[in-house]
């Protein structure tokens, strides 16, 4: 489509008309417009906050950056063991905020340069959906009207009713900007943010306890992931509470106390709030303007068409798994399917899935349980890491576990241990190309690396293992 742009002064607001308008600046959002501009469509961005949203600026960049800190950390601690003489002295946390903040400055600037190369009209001002095709912007007091509408909005931490976030209850918001490590720290919730916190604080010296109502952490996994974190956590000292519920908590100028259902009280200087991330629409317009909803959420086809024609949504306020990478890839997917391209709807099963902990966790596909609704009878194998010689030069400890359909492709693949984060791209490629155990073993794994691993693991479900004992 060639750029159009068409302007109406029958009203006091001023009218833009574009091919698309995209309604959030997240992983989603800044992805559909890269790409449907790469296409030739005209293209409106609309953010209110930053340009990459949540990811960038207070979510996946700055807790991994924390993460790698945590992780020199550990090195510093443990240098004995590889015979090198060092000691931790202690954490400078305006060294570790100065470097934090600088991979997100940087990626920020080229992140600004890359929307602006490539002809995007960026609007900076809070977005309201008010017609099946048209945004206003409180900023300018103008409205853009698009031939298209994507609404990406993303996501918010949650809390919990009666538990108002502020002074010493924080949320994974303000625990990325303190300035200082706490001594003791409850941690409530033990997903994906809640454990990678835990691990970044415990790495720093902080005494840590992690709460979970549900019986298992990272209860979206596998078990098997739960047990081997579960066991890893207890070996680093960190104490984790599952099949408990929090009924409630106090703060005061000294600390908090937190209370469990089982009559438990916990101590600590800081309570951080991890009980997930919830649809940042309510002040967006959405149900006033008839898109149908549920609990906040955006329902949507499997080709991300909302209810209305023309509009489509993306990312978190989306039901289903809230990872940047698969806001990232639908905004792809939408710019391609809205410039006539005809994409293949992405799979949700074969998004792979990362918790960046020590250790980490990695998956892609099926869970065992899900497996055997979905397939019947399954085969599963689990390949531990002690054969592997990069993860003993690693000193991690750590499993990896395949399910297969019976006699057919392997459906999932569930990993834990250190950097497994980095072998999920292999994993993804096994589970979405339906590859059977046998076409895995037969691919030859550089030596020695972790892929090893994965390879050696195959060979076991194929009936021929080699570095494993029975």
């Amino acid at each position: 489509m060639t750029e159009t742009s068409e302007t109406s002064e029958t009203s006091e607001t001023s009218v833009s008309t574009t091919d698309l308008v995209i309604l959030g600046g997240g992983s989603g959002g800044y992805a559909c417009a890269l790409r449907a501009a790469q296409l030739g469509l005209s293209v409106v961005l609309v953010e209110k906050d930053k340009l990459g949203g949540t990811c960038l600026h207070r979510g996946c960049i700055p807790t991994k950056a924390l993460l790698q800190a945590s992780e020199v950390a550990d090195a510093a601690r443990n240098g004995h063991q590889f015979g090198v003489k060092s000691t931790l002295e202690g954490i400078d946390m305006g060294g570790v905020n100065k470097y934090k903040d600088g991979v997100v400055a940087k990626m920020f600037k080229g992140l600004q340069g890359l929307v602006a190369s490539r002809g995007i009209s960026y609007v900076e001002g809070s977005g309201k959906f008010v017609a099946p095709n048209a945004v206003d912007v409180d900023v300018d007091g103008q409205r853009y009207t698009g031939r298209s509408i994507v609404l990406a909005t993303g996501s918010y931490a949650k809390s919990l009713p009666d538990l108002e976030i502020g002074g010493r209850f924080i949320t994974s918001d303000q625990a990325l900007n303190l300035d200082y490590v706490p001594d003791r720290v409850v941690v409530l919730g033990g997903g994906v943010i809640g454990v990678e916190f835990a691990s970044v604080w415990r790495s720093f010296g902080a005494e840590v306890t992690v709460v979970e109502a549900l019986p298992r952490l990272v209860p979206a996994e596998d078990d098997f992931c739960s047990k081997q974190l579960e066991r890893a956590f207890r070996r680093r000292g960190i104490t984790s509470k599952t099949g408990v519920r929090f009924t409630g908590a106090t703060q005061s100028d000294s600390g908090v106390t937190v209370s469990l259902e089982s009559g438990e009280q916990l101590e600590a200087d800081l309570l951080l709030v991890a009980v997930g991330r919830g649809p940042n629409t309510a002040d967006a317009g959405y149900a006033e303007a008839g898109v149908a909803m549920d609990r906040g959420f955006v329902l949507t086809d499997n080709r991300l068409r909302t209810n209305l024609a023309g509009v489509y949504a993306l990312g978190d306020i989306v039901p289903g798994l809230q990872l940047a990478h698969r806001g990232f890839a639908q905004g792809i997917f939408l710019a391609e399917d809205i410039a006539g391209r005809t994409p293949a709807p992405i799979d949700e099963d074969g998004i792979p899935r990362v918790t960046y902990c020590e250790p980490q966790v990695a998956s892609v596909g099926l869970t065992e349980a899900l497996a055997k609704d979905r397939h019947g009878d399954i085969e599963t194998i689990i390949y531990d890491l002690a054969g592997n010689g990069r993860s003993q030069i690693l000193q991690t400890k750590g499993a990896i576990k395949l399910v297969r359909a019976k006699n057919g492709p392997v459906v999932g693949v569930h990993m834990v241990g250190d950097r497994v984060g980095e072998l999920v791209g292999e994993a993804q490629l096994i589970v979405n190309w339906d590859a059977y155990p046998d076409d895995v073993a037969a691919l030859v794994h550089a030596h020695p690396t972790q892929n090893e691993a994965l390879g050696e693991a195959h060979l076991a479900l194929a009936g021929k293992p080699l570095h494993a004992h029975g």
